[in-house]
């Protein structure tokens, strides 16, 4: 068996995944798989993927569903994996060669049952880290803990499979495809911390139609997933400014998904009645944004 399993989770990324496949036949070391899940797409990627397989230069595994969003790729990724640790690479992103190298000899190393795996760092195709990196002296630490310590960026998380399977699925909501990822991180953070390891594991490039580009649309078209998100976070953030920060976001998520039991149903009731006016603020500025970009689409074509 393998040690480590790379997955990508895909939808139509059939012109940037074979970047990703070629980053992962240069790995000078072959103790990986690679798990692509497949959420819906109608490009050729199906195409793609079992040419690589016939090729051979990699263990690949494919498996195909109906479209449920980047949460339910992960939900299924995790329900097929059976080695010990596993990272998730994007279609739109790439590792560098040297990455499951690194990942390996980090565990070898450092791993034990006390930390949940290992966390490195995301970087762009110029080699420029995304955020900051880890500072001296921080062997271990939290995904929370390390940005409520100054730090900043996105970062890369393998995970011991049995640590991540311990904890419950992210829901899936009818007519919504997106929980953020960072809901099974967070309750994770409450048990265990990360081996940190400042070495770039993964070349990041944002795409233009992404969830990174497209948050004020995420936020509308998946209030009830955001809401469920939020409540999570207002659970397990020692910050105060982050909780009202959450409130807010909560609150206006409950009113575009036209749920008035936010409050009853809030972990944070006070402090969620306090923040109704910025809350209503954030959906009126919600509104605008998506409509703009629904009139400018419009103009476009």
């Amino acid at each position: 068996m393998k040690t480590l399993t790379i997955f990508t989770p895909a939808f139509n990324r059939a012109h940037t995944i074979g970047r990703t496949y070629q980053s992962l036949c240069r790995q000078t070391c072959k103790d990986f798989c690679w798990l692509i899940v497949d959420d819906g797409s109608t490009d050729n990627t199906r195409e793609l993927v079992e040419g690589w397989v016939a090729e051979g230069k990699i263990s690949i595994q494919y498996i195909y569903q109906d479209n449920q969003g980047m949460h339910g790729a992960h939900n299924t990724a995790y329900h097929n994996i059976d080695t010990p640790l596993n990272t998730c690479i994007d279609s739109d992103d790439y590792m560098p060669d040297d990455a499951v190298e690194k990942i390996l000899k980090c565990w070898t190393e450092c791993g034990n049952d006390i930390v949940a795996g290992i966390i490195g760092l995301d970087v762009t195709e110029e080699g420029r880290v995304i955020g900051t990196r880890f500072p001296n002296g921080m062997t271990t630490t939290t995904l929370q803990g390390f940005y409520q310590k100054g730090g900043k960026g996105d970062k890369k998380l393998v995970y011991r499979t049995d640590v991540i399977k311990r904890y419950p699925d992210y829901p899936l909501f009818e007519g919504e495809r997106y929980v953020g990822l960072a809901y099974k991180y967070m309750l994770i953070d409450q048990d265990y911390e990360l081996i940190t390891l400042n070495e770039p594991l993964v070349v990041v490039e944002y795409q233009q139609d992404g969830s990174s580009f497209n948050m004020f649309k995420q936020y509308w078209n998946n209030p009830r997933g955001f809401a469920f998100f939020r409540r999570t976070e207002m659970k397990v953030t020692n910050s105060l400014k982050r909780k009202l920060q959450v409130c807010t976001h909560y609150v206006s998520s409950s009113i575009i998904a036209h749920n008035w039991r936010f409050i009853q149903e809030s972990p944070e009731k006070l402090l969620t009645v306090l923040c109704i006016p910025s809350g209503i603020a954030l959906y009126l500025l919600i509104r605008s944004k998506v409509k703009r970009n629904v009139q400018m689409s419009v103009i476009n074509k």
